[in-house]
C-alpha cells in the first residue's frame, strides 16, 4: 500500500475510536429524567376554524370573454308563422320519443308497397316510410332518396309561433346491418 493511504486509514481508524463514548446515553438518560419529574402541563386545545363560504359559480354557462362576440341579426331571423304548428291531437309514433340527432341512415329499400329507409337509432334498425314521424320537434319524413333522408320539423320561433325546419339524414357510408332475430 503507498503511504498517503496508509496515512488515510490510520486516520479514520482514530476518529472512530474517538466516537466511542463510555458512558453510553447518559445524556439523554437525564434529560428523560428531568422530563418525567416536571409537572404535566396544561394542554391547549386546537383552534377551531371558521369555514370558509361557498361560492358557486354561475358564469358557466355565459359567453367566454375570450371568443368573439356573436351578433344576432335580428331582422334576418326567420319569424314563424300562426298556420303552421304541431297537431296536438295526432297520435304519437315511437320514434318521436327521441332526439333526431341519435339517428344514422344505414340504407334504403323498395318493394311493391314503396320505398323505404332504414334509420339505425333507438336501439335498432328501423324501416320508415314518407309520412312517417321521428324525433322529439314532430319531424315528418317528407322525402327518401338513396343518399339521404328528408325531414321537416316544427319548432318554437321563441315569439309564440311556430317555425319549419328542414333537416337531412344523410347516408353514413360503410354501415353493417345485422339481421334481427
Amino acid at each position: 500500500m503507498k503511504p498517503v493511504c496508509r496515512s488515510c486509514l490510520l486516520v479514520g481508524l482514530l476518529t472512530l475510536a474517538g466516537c466511542n463514548n463510555d458512558n453510553g446515553f447518559s445524556d439523554l438518560d437525564a434529560y428523560m429524567n428531568e422530563m418525567r419529574l416536571r409537572p404535566p402541563g396544561k394542554i391547549e386545545p386546537t383552534p377551531t376554524f371558521k369555514p370558509a363560504e361557498t361560492f358557486t359559480y354561475s358564469a358557466a354557462n355565459l359567453r367566454s370573454p375570450f371568443s368573439r362576440q356573436v351578433r344576432v341579426d335580428l331582422a334576418g331571423r326567420q319569424k314563424g308563422s300562426h298556420n303552421v304548428r304541431p297537431d296536438p291531437n295526432r297520435i304519437k309514433q315511437y320514434l318521436e320519443g327521441f332526439n333526431i340527432e341519435q339517428f344514422e341512415m344505414v340504407g334504403t329499400l323498395s318493394n311493391a308497397s314503396g320505398s323505404f329507409a332504414l334509420l339505425r337509432g333507438a336501439g335498432g334498425v328501423h324501416r320508415l316510410k314518407v309520412g312517417d314521424y321521428l324525433g322529439r320537434n314532430d319531424g315528418r319524413i317528407v322525402s327518401i332518396s338513396a343518399t339521404q333522408v328528408d325531414v321537416v320539423e316544427i319548432v318554437p320561433d321563441g315569439d309564440g309561433a311556430w317555425l319549419e325546419r328542414p333537416r337531412t339524414i344523410p347516408l353514413k357510408e360503410h354501415s353493417i346491418v345485422e339481421p334481427q332475430q
